[in-house]
């Protein structure tokens, strides 16, 4: 399992949607509070889904479609949450009082896209390498 080079993106990708969250802010406010992900319900939601498939994803290793499948749809998991943040801080950009610094936390779901993306083109080159040895038998 770990020997495979899409466990080790996996793994990144766990640390950027499941840890890291917690450490940067999504943003910093105008009185210099940081904004974290928690304190907004949908935001948390959409961390630990994409925390949730990426630790099935690890743990079906065994099984190289459902892995590709569930990494598909983290994918749009992130891009959904990228686009809630990048809506947000078009939303209240810069004029505003509210929003005064886009913090490292809004960039996450593009390192975890990233990573889910390479995982996805290594279980593929992996369901090849298996496809080509059944042919010769």
């Amino acid at each position: 399992m770990i020997q495979r080079i899409q466990t080790i993106y996996l793994i990144l990708t766990f640390l950027a949607v499941g840890i890291l969250p917690f450490i940067f802010p999504l943003w910093t406010l105008s009185d210099g509070k940081d904004y974290l992900f928690l304190q907004n319900q949908f935001y948390v939601i959409l961390f630990g889904l994409s925390t949730a498939i990426t630790i099935y994803s690890i743990i079906s290793f065994k099984k190289r479609q459902t892995q590709f499948v569930a990494n598909r749809l983290n994918i749009v998991l992130n891009l959904i949450l990228l686009g809630l943040f990048v809506y947000h801080s078009l939303n209240l950009s810069g004029e505003t009082p509210v929003v005064s610094e886009k913090g490292i936390g809004m960039f996450l779901p593009i390192l975890a896209i990233v990573f889910l993306v390479l995982a996805n083109k290594a279980i593929k080159k992996d369901e090849d390498l298996v496809k080509s040895v059944d042919r010769l038998r």
